[in-house]
């Protein structure tokens, strides 16, 4: 039987709940017929934002959004985002689709969004083509109150106090997109630009700087021995591919199970590169000052036939649920490092949480996991020793514990990643008094390609837990292709 023991005694660093935070691009339909419908539209809406959108969101508790890029960041003029809608300047977004960007969605409409879904805001600013005096005014634009031009400009467009602004990003991927840069010249450019990221009155900035992509350990020795003194945080980015590829990418429905295998296994290369870029970030941050922010991780297929491919919008299954629970579990394990993390992304791109279709609106797989670990935000860590059944590449298993000390509550959240087989798996709490009660939740899917579309808004979705008794210790039965978390209230 797989067995896996929690040590309540040996508690670990707090899970951020910032890992559980979303990337908003202007990229396919994640702003424009997601997000944001206009006013005028006869769909629901705030000011143009989606009114199912918003509650949908505020239920799995979003806590950070990152916006406008991703790629389009390095080459977006805010300027021409701010001001009446109609007269704002028209351009053509080069990197997605090569369609025209309105700019009517902005500054403006991304702080109100952030308003309505409770979330705090992560703006990434343009180091590629933009100045610094650019990035400069716009967050003297979002965060001072009064005294300068800017923040006169901004309440004659309707916002008199300013907003708060906590995360701000020096530049994106400035390893290829965002400028072709050598590790050296970016960090010197980021030691530039991040010096006229002001903290005015009543707001502090924690600025993040362009880490690696995946395995660029040189990337990161670079800026943490030059720049780590003037971060908050380093990013890294890390995509799973069925080939851990951009090439030949597999199908986001029709997969085989060996495809369905590699995205498993390939997840878990996101363990591997958090544990090597730690190790070169502890050289020269032994206090881990630096948080490390993986703020573009999920899975990435081929477009949806019939749609523009640079649109990149896909179906999402039980095995993308599986793909996010592994890595929040990983997340959570190097929780003394990793302090964010956001999905790419939010609505129609890539791993989605929601998906629209006119006015409908589809909640994936990848949401209801969001909703089954929102308990786990802002917990002490617990560590797992697991001694689980291996697939050839992979365990089966995978799980990770935290406890909300306020309410004196472990929660437990472990998936199945076999295909077709039922595990039995022995839990075990380590020093604990004992337990007042346990319930649970949990995602499952019938087949490897299960998924919800305006037909089917339901067939992947949560239900209670029921499947486990508790005796010395807790013996759960878990469901092939499942997710549970377990509310286990002790003494």
């Amino acid at each position: 039987m797989n067995q896996i023991t929690i040590d309540f005694n040996k508690k670990g660093s707090i899970i951020s709940k910032y890992i559980y935070g979303h990337f908003a691009e202007h990229l396919g339909k994640c702003i424009y017929g997601g997000f944001y419908v206009g006013e005028e539209s006869s769909i629901p809406n705030i000011r143009g934002i989606r009114i199912d959108i918003i509650k949908a969101l505020k239920h799995i508790k979003i806590p950070v959004l990152r916006w406008p890029g991703g790629c389009f960041a390095d080459e977006y003029h805010w300027e021409e985002g701010i001001g009446e809608k109609r007269a704002r300047k028209k351009s053509i977004n080069t990197h997605w689709g090569m369609v025209t960007e309105s700019n009517e969605f902005g500054t403006h409409e991304f702080f109100d969004l952030c308003e309505l879904i409770n979330s705090e805001a992560y703006v990434a600013g343009n180091l590629g083509s933009g100045t610094v005096y650019e990035m400069q005014n716009w967050v003297d634009y979002i965060s001072c109150e009064k005294g300068t031009t800017m923040s006169s400009l901004r309440k004659d467009n309707g916002r008199k106090l300013p907003w708060k602004l906590p995360f701000f990003g020096i530049g994106n991927e400035s390893w290829a997109c965002g400028g072709n840069m050598t590790p050296d010249y970016y960090s010197d450019l980021y030691r530039r630009y991040q010096t006229f990221v002001k903290n005015y009155p009543g707001n502090s900035v924690k600025k993040i700087a362009c880490g690696p992509n995946n395995d660029d350990y040189n990337w990161t020795e670079t800026l943490m021995k030059n720049s780590s003194e003037f971060m908050w945080g380093l990013s890294l980015h890390y995509y799973t591919t069925t080939n851990n590829t951009f090439s030949n990418m597999g199908e986001a429905i029709n997969f085989s199970q060996d495809e369905y295998d590699n995205i498993i296994k390939y997840t878990y290369l996101m363990d591997e590169y958090i544990k090597k870029h730690s190790e070169i970030m502890d050289k020269y941050d032994k206090e881990k000052k630096v948080a490390l922010v993986i703020d573009e991780w999920g899975t990435w297929y081929k477009a949806k036939l019939g749609a523009n491919k640079r649109f990149l919008n896909q179906q999402n299954t039980i095995r993308d649920a599986i793909s996010a629970s592994i890595h929040f579990n990983i997340f959570h394990k190097h929780s003394d490092r990793v302090k964010m993390a956001n999905l790419a992304q939010t609505v129609n791109v890539l791993q989605a949480v929601i998906l629209t279709n006119g006015d409908t609106m589809i909640k994936t797989p990848t949401y209801h996991v969001f909703d089954l670990y929102k308990a786990h935000q802002d917990n002490i860590s617990l560590p797992v020793v697991e001694k689980v059944l291996q697939h050839e590449d992979y365990p089966y298993l995978s799980s990770t514990a935290s406890y909300n000390e306020e309410n004196n509550i472990i929660y437990f959240s472990i998936s199945n990643a076999h295909s077709t087989l039922s595990q039995d798996c022995q839990l075990d709490i380590n020093n604990i008094k004992g337990i007042k009660n346990i319930t649970g939740k949990i995602l499952t899917g019938d087949v490897i390609n299960a998924y919800n579309d305006s037909e089917h808004l339901e067939r992947v979705s949560l239900s209670a837990y029921k499947d486990f008794i508790i005796e010395k210790e807790i013996t759960l039965k878990l469901p092939p292709l499942s997710i549970i978390t377990l509310e286990i209230k002790i003494t």
